[in-house]
């Protein structure tokens, strides 16, 4: 950064029971107040350079006393405008120029007073140093922050954000100057260029309005692509924003309700900037932007906008991108399962919009990749002992059938979700395995379920149901004949008794098939009420029975072993349980 000096003599100010004076033979003449400190100075070292001083005691020849507290930049801005009157060395650079050059001309001292006098020499320093200087720049545009209407008036601001969207809009071939930029495994001994971001570390020190000024005239230029712009964007939100994994919920004291009325208003901010391109922001961003609306209590509208741009681009989505901590006060659940179901509902809306009618494809592979990211993302939540079932339940039913090819991901829920709740009540067991389809289960996780032991035993018979249509629809299909076989049944001849007791065994023979032909869809309470009901039919033991005939061997969350084979026996257990059932239900 660039520096100037001015000045020769050594610095003699000094302080004394909450005054400031200077080592002089002479005494005092001029007394003034800024704020809690007094400056006991000469009216004949201050008034030859300051006009305003001039103007106040030309006609006073005693002792002045004023009170200069509305002077801009306070008591450090004045003191180095005495001390250059009485040419003692001061310092300046783009931290304090600024305010100094306020002050001056505040206290008038401009060439009309004297002949090289302190504005001149600011400005001149401004102009050549700091406008030019990238950081310098950014630090003076800083500094304005503190004097925004003096700043202002004197054409400071607009002259350091001009030069900064100068200096931006630059090639990054042409970029000569210093500049802050720490991502990780970047090194500027290894590019000789300057990456196409390297501002955007700087200008993230900015005060909210000067950024948007910068960002909102960049745009405008069209020179640098939306990707850029969001990644400012990004850097700025890391820079200010609150990490809502390690922050706690904002408390409603006074100072704490100022700062999280400033978050609000900076997320805002940021939230309207975003471009409308598909690309510009990736929808993690999006995502950790609706969770920090949700952890500052912003507007509707705000949060209704990230929700519509995040469900836009969920199938970009990992799960890590969805695992945000809840700070709902009720529940004891870490994860926020509302803030995902809330752009889950906007992406199926819109979704069920744009594709309306549409078959296959395009439409088809989109819900599908979405679905497949909810049931991993179930998954994880399903690990936390707060987690309720309805949340569970809710989020899993939200996905259209045409979502899932198999059930077999809801499945693996279901039993994380078991195995983190053991003490789970039978009819919230009831409720969550409701969200399964034991029709869409692969047959190595069908012999999995039949050995859970903590799946409820209503599912458990399910499973064996259908895995016994399967069977029947199988076995009911006669194989083929061969040449040989067709031409001996050519040759056979058939008695009218063998036709009448085969035409009886066919009919026995298709009644199961016909059972089948009426469950394919998913099998009703009503349907299999003599196989789900386990104080009626099945007892455990029973049941114990047939998954111990399944060839397999059960994991902890995982399924090994050889293909279970559905036992032959099990039907036969089955039938006499529903005869020993119609039994007691006729006495």
């Amino acid at each position: 950064m660039k520096f100037m000096k001015l000045g020769t003599r050594p610095d003699t100010f000094y302080t004394e029971e909450a005054a400031r004076t200077v080592v002089s033979d002479v005494s005092s003449d001029l007394i003034i107040k800024i704020n809690n400190i007094t400056y006991h100075l000469h009216k004949h070292q201050l008034l030859p350079k300051c006009g305003l001083l001039q103007r106040i005691c030309s006609d006073s020849n005693s002792t002045v006393t004023l009170e200069l507290h509305d002077i801009p930049g306070g008591e450090d801005a004045f003191e180095l405008c005495a001390k250059f009157c009485y040419g003692i060395t001061i310092n300046l650079s783009a931290h304090n120029t600024v305010p100094a050059f306020c002050a001056a001309k505040f206290l008038r001292m401009t060439e009309s007073v004297e002949k090289g006098n302190l504005v001149l020499k600011l400005e001149a320093f401004f102009n050549s140093c700091i406008l030019e200087g990238w950081k310098d720049v950014v630090v003076a545009l800083q500094s304005t922050g503190k004097l925004p209407e003096w700043s202002e008036n004197l054409g400071i601001t607009r002259r350091c954000i001009d030069s900064v969207i100068e200096k931006i809009l630059t090639p990054p071939a042409k970029v000569t100057w210093s500049y802050t930029y720490t991502r990780p495994g970047y090194s500027r001994k290894q590019h000789q260029l300057a990456p196409k971001d390297w501002w955007t570390e700087d200008v993230s020190d900015l005060d909210i309005d000067l950024f948007r000024c910068i960002i909102t005239a960049v745009r405008s230029a069209n020179i640098l692509s939306p990707q850029l712009i969001g990644e400012a964007l990004h850097v700025y939100a890391s820079r200010w924003l609150p990490n809502t994994s390690k922050s706690q919920p904002p408390e409603s004291s006074a100072s704490q309700t100022e700062d999280v009325e400033k978050k609000q208003r900076i997320l805002e901010t940021i939230a309207n900037m975003i471009p409308g391109d598909r690309e510009s922001v990736s929808v993690g961003f999006l995502l950790r932007l609706l969770s920090i609306a949700n952890f500052l209590g912003a507007s509707p509208v705000t949060k209704g906008e990230l929700i519509r741009r995040s469900c836009v681009q969920l199938e970009e989505a990992t799960v890590n991108d969805l695992l945000f901590p809840s700070h709902s006060s009720s529940g004891g659940h870490f994860y926020d399962v509302d803030l995902v179901g809330a752009v889950l509902q906007s992406f199926l809306v819109q979704w069920r919009r744009q594709h309306t009618g549409e078959e296959g494809g395009q439409s088809l592979r989109l819900i599908r990749k979405v679905g497949k990211l909810i049931d991993s993302y179930l998954q994880v939540i399903a690990r936390d002992v707060n987690m309720p079932v309805s949340k569970v339940a809710t989020l899993a039913q939200a996905l259209p059938e045409i979502a899932r090819p198999d059930h077999d991901d809801l499945y693996k829920t279901i039993n994380i979700y078991l195995k983190a709740h053991p003490d789970l009540a039978k009819p919230e067991k009831k409720q969550l395995c409701s969200i399964l389809d034991c029709q869409k289960l692969s047959p190595e996780v069908r012999a999995h379920a039949v050995r859970n032991e903590r799946l409820p035993l209503r599912t458990v018979v399910q499973v064996l149901f259908f895995e016994q249509e399967r069977g029947s629809g199988s076995t009911s299909r006669k194989p083929p004949l061969v040449t040989g076989d067709q031409e001996n049944l050519s040759k056979s001849k058939v008695s009218p008794d063998e036709k009448s007791r085969e035409t009886q065994e066919g009919t026995t023979r298709t009644r199961m098939p016909n059972v089948t032909e009426r469950s394919r869809s998913r099998a009703t309470d009503s349907e299999v009420k003599l196989l789900v009901e386990p104080e009626q039919n099945l007892s455990r033991k029973e049941l114990e029975q047939i998954r111990e005939k399944g060839r397999m061997t059960v994991g902890e969350e995982g399924i090994s072993g050889s293909k279970f084979e559905f036992p032959s026996s099990s039907n036969k257990v089955m039938a006499q349980r529903r005869t020993n059932s119609k039994g007691r239900s006729s006495r």
